[in-house]
């Protein structure tokens, strides 16, 4: 079953982490395959909650672009190093495939062999030098064991084609020869005394046992084959090993994590047929063709608590949405298929994500209940928030009880733990919560923290602001907002870009709109910040 990967926003928040974990245990318990993960580093108050209900963090998640292991290539195609060049090529014709990659014993990838390797070497070798098996020589010439001391068969390979005389004065043999020949006692028994590597009995003939004693006690080994001389002589090449048709060869190899578009893009440069599909250790996969690039499984997705092509994975277009949960506006996204899209005017994901527990009657575990508590908690900002909804109230009524905590209790301590700036830069903190949104092709972001003690951020006020106008310009933003939260006080001083000043007074009606502009009760930058701006932008 394809793993589908469930995840939130780029600047991961409590409540885009929790939910992720939450909807991905509940898309499991109703038999799908799924998994959490985010798309950046998660924030202390995110740290926090899930140390307190001893859950993991979920991994990260870079991309969801078309890589090779998505492509239905021939995986597990590989050859064995010491097959003999015959075994590949049968394995081609039966594959119906022309190159396949040689691996050794452990799969690790060593070379290609190519239909058109093995037919230039037939064509351009003299086949006089064989580095093969015993066994491999069998199959290869159809024979039968008579003697074997090794399994190694490394020699030069000769034909008694002469009469026995004409060879015996002019044809020397040694341990390094194969010697492949008919019913010639007087040839057979000079070679078995010579000691040679191997003797090849072709036509089937007899040997006689004194013949074989000799070669017994010289340890030569013995192969007899039905076929007559010339087929055998012809045949014994093809046991070689077939890695030794490669040498001095190196084929173009592609990770079978490389991206679709890349090996589309390079195949077409090199031209080739076969490509290997290894890894970084070297471990091969398969082969894949350019004929290939057609069937292909796009990485299937589940987006939680934003809609907006901005805020989402890089590579979004290469993959399947199967299902949208947000409580944001609806943003900029498409998809080439139908697919489930819930969307409520509630405080948080979670709050839905509740809901659909309760509709598909799954208990929810106590960890489970805690994390999605935690993310209520955090966008409602303990239900200060002009976003709460009654419905974020009774889901958090319903789940406490069965994380077993006191929510306004933990709640504080746990917005406590995420407003801590400690050993973060100034653009650390500015991208805590970042986000972006494109309003009739004008870049706008809005970024928020919330802290209980402002002097933290006030005291550098001057370095915030340039740090701001920096960004917008080498960024080309029309409009960076950045809220800085009161929790205590329960509202925003507002930072800014120069250009952007203008665009605030008018959208909060304040005539002379300063930097650190406080402005009460104002908490929610979905429901508080963003319209207005969104509303003036799409006027102006």
């Amino acid at each position: 079953m394809q793993k589908i990967y469930i995840f939130g926003h780029k600047k991961p928040d409590t409540d885009s982490v929790t939910s992720s974990i939450a909807l991905s245990y509940l898309k499991n318990q109703l038999g799908m395959n799924t998994e959490p993960r985010v798309l950046g580093d998660i924030n202390n108050e995110t740290k926090y909650v899930l140390d307190y209900f001893h859950m993991k963090e979920p991994k990260y998640l870079n991309d969801v672009k078309l890589q090779i292991k998505d492509v239905n290539y021939h995986k597990d195609y590989t050859i064995r190093d010491k097959a003999s060049v015959k075994d590949a090529y049968d394995y081609m014709i039966s594959k119906e495939i022309t190159g396949v990659p040689i691996v050794n014993e452990q799969n690790q990838f060593l070379n290609l062999v190519t239909i058109k390797l093995i037919v230039k070497n037939l064509i351009n070798s003299d086949g006089k030098y064989l580095e093969t098996s015993y066994e491999n020589i069998i199959k290869a010439i159809d024979g039968e064991k008579i003697l074997k001391f090794e399994d190694e068969m490394k020699g030069n390979v000769t034909v008694a084609s002469y009469r026995s005389t004409t060879f015996m004065s002019n044809i020397p043999l040694n341990n390094n020869d194969i010697l492949v020949v008919g019913d010639r006692h007087s040839i057979i028994e000079y070679a078995v005394l010579n000691k040679i590597k191997l003797l090849v009995l072709t036509g089937d003939s007899m040997i006689k046992e004194e013949h074989i004693a000799i070669a017994r006690q010289n340890k030569v080994n013995i192969i007899r084959t039905k076929k007559d001389t010339f087929s055998a002589a012809r045949l014994i090449g093809l046991s070689n090993y077939v890695y030794t048709l490669t040498e001095g060869i190196t084929p173009y190899t592609f990770d079978y994590n490389d991206y679709y578009d890349d090996f589309v893009d390079k195949s077409y440069k090199l031209k080739h047929n076969n490509y290997p599909v290894v890894d970084k250790n070297k471990n091969c996969y398969g082969l894949i063709r350019i004929t290939d690039i057609d069937d292909k499984r796009k990485k299937q997705v589940i987006l939680v608590d934003h809609n907006e092509i901005d805020q989402t994975v890089d590579g979004i277009e290469e993959a399947e949405i199967l299902e949208i949960v947000d409580h944001h506006k609806i943003g900029n996204f498409s998809s080439s298929m139908p697919i489930s899209f819930r969307n409520m005017p509630v405080g948080s994901t979670n709050t839905i994500v509740y809901r659909m527990y309760k509709e598909s009657k799954i208990d929810i575990p106590k960890e489970i209940a805690g994390c999605m508590v935690s993310g209520i908690l955090s966008d409602t900002l303990l239900f200060k928030s002009p976003t709460t909804t009654n419905l974020d109230k009774q889901a958090v009524e319903d789940l406490a009880k069965i994380a077993d905590i006191d929510y306004l209790k933990y709640g504080f301590e746990m917005l406590k733990a995420g407003s801590s700036l400690k050993g973060k830069t100034l653009e650390e903190i500015i991208y805590t919560d970042f986000k972006n949104f494109n309003v009739n092709n004008k870049k706008i972001a809005v970024c928020q923290i919330f802290v209980i003690d402002v002097n933290t951020i006030s005291q550098d006020k001057e370095n915030y602001i340039e740090l701001l106008n920096t960004i917008a310009r080498n960024n080309d933003y029309t409009l960076i907002c950045f809220l800085v939260t009161d929790i205590i006080n329960n509202g925003s001083y507002i930072y800014y870009n120069n250009s952007a000043q203008q665009i605030l007074s008018e959208c909060f009606c304040i005539e002379n709109f300063e930097e650190g502009q406080y402005i009460e009760n104002l908490v929610s930058r979905k429901k508080q910040v963003i319209p207005p701006i969104v509303d003036y932008l799409e006027k102006n």
